[in-house]
């Protein structure tokens, strides 16, 4: 027994020595710590200013021998606040946050005043894990130049990309564009959850494509129903469960818009009951019109709804120069009316032309703002 006993102590003994020589290997945070700390920072940014910072992150790696890909060691967010006033508001209670966090992760924490704005920097053991520069107008936006963010009176435009949730690779291509952008989601794929949040730690805004009858289902290649979607003849309690569910799986959603619905959206009955769901959850709606017959925007309207409609859709032809004709569309009807809404899809051709055509529209003066800026 006293055998016994001694073993067991001497395991315990080398057990604890080990732990011990792990804590003082590790010299610097995983990538997946990394991750959850810029994910609290994101989330505090957005929560402090009503959503409406504009955030991009840029992961930084160190060559390995391991592999090609080398190693997450840090990530630089930038946060562009929307105004000057709102910088002198929230920098104060944005620092005393971001001092919180790194505590909470054991990180050093310090604060760099910048010509531009300032700078916070997270520390491992030393080793810098993040650096935050938060700006205004009156400096040098991340994801928007200030001359667009502060120009008075510049025609807006929110792009949405729909469709998303449904492959990896396109998405995160979207998600990595470096302007802002409005995402929709599908619900109930393996990706949803995963893209929404994603794109949400990314300093975009999340939308919930919301499946809904089409008329072209009974016609030959026409769309065809979805396993869940909202259908004429649902009663409120119907709608409500379905929608509920729906949102479940995409979190941060702030919005929806329809997805299809060319039938469903027609219906006042059904959409006098979604317009309900909506507005209960505090959300707000874009109707993406898919049916000239829509009554959906008027529906959203009466209940009290937020919401906006699409004027352009950028990729009905799915290539790169008819992207770019229809983003130029999308320009004309903004400076007509001083604001517009384009919806596109993660495809190649669609990212392409996004990357070669916003760039030159916001030097021309076009604001690129959110679906929720435009909603009334």
């Amino acid at each position: 027994m006293t055998t016994r006993r001694a073993s067991a102590a001497c395991a315990a003994l080398l057990a604890a020595f080990a732990l011990f020589l792990a804590g003082c290997a590790k010299r610097s945070l995983s990538s997946a710590e990394l991750r959850d700390v810029t994910s609290e920072v994101v989330t505090a940014a957005q929560r402090l200013t009503g959503h409406r910072s504009q955030i991009s992150i840029r992961p930084e790696y160190e060559p390995s021998w391991l592999g090609s890909e080398g190693v997450h060691v840090a990530d630089d967010i930038d946060i562009s606040l929307p105004n000057a006033a709102q910088a002198a508001g929230v920098a104060p209670a944005l620092a005393q946050t971001l001092n919180q966090i790194a505590r909470r992760h054991r990180l050093s924490f310090s604060e760099v005043a910048a010509a531009a704005g300032t700078r916070f920097d997270f520390a491992y053991r030393g080793k810098r894990t993040h650096s935050i520069f938060v700006s205004s107008p009156s400096g040098t936006a991340a994801r928007a130049p200030a001359s667009a963010q502060s120009y008075s009176g510049a025609p807006r435009l929110a792009i949405i990309i729909d469709d998303m949730g449904g492959d990896s690779a396109l998405d995160a291509s979207v998600i990595g564009l470096p302007f802002p952008l409005t995402v929709s989601v599908l619900p109930n794929l393996p990706l949803s959850a995963e893209m929404a949040d994603r794109a949400y730690r990314r300093g975009d805004h999340v939308m919930l494509h919301l499946p809904m009858q089409a008329d072209s289902e009974s016609e030959p290649g026409g769309a065809q129903p979805e396993a869940v979607e909202l259908r004429i003849g649902m009663s409120p309690e119907q709608v409500r469960s379905i929608f509920a569910s729906m949102l479940a799986t995409v979190p941060h959603a702030a919005g929806v818009n329809n997805h299809e619905g060319s039938r469903a959206t027609a219906d006042p009955a059904l959409m006098n009951a979604l317009m309900a769901a909506i507005r209960q959850r505090g959300l707000y709606f874009i109707d993406s019109r898919t049916t000239a017959a829509t009554v959906a925007y008027d529906a959203a309207e009466s209940a009290g709804v937020p919401a906006a409609s699409r004027k352009v859709f950028l990729d009905d032809t799915p290539t790169r120069q008819a992207v770019l004709a229809s983003l130029d569309l999308a320009v004309r009807d903004a400076r007509k009316d001083g604001f517009a809404i384009a919806i596109g899809h993660p495809r190649p051709a669609t990212i392409a032309a996004l990357k070669e055509g916003v760039p030159r529209l916001r030097a021309e003066g076009i604001q690129l703002v959110f679906a929720s800026d435009l909603v009334r």
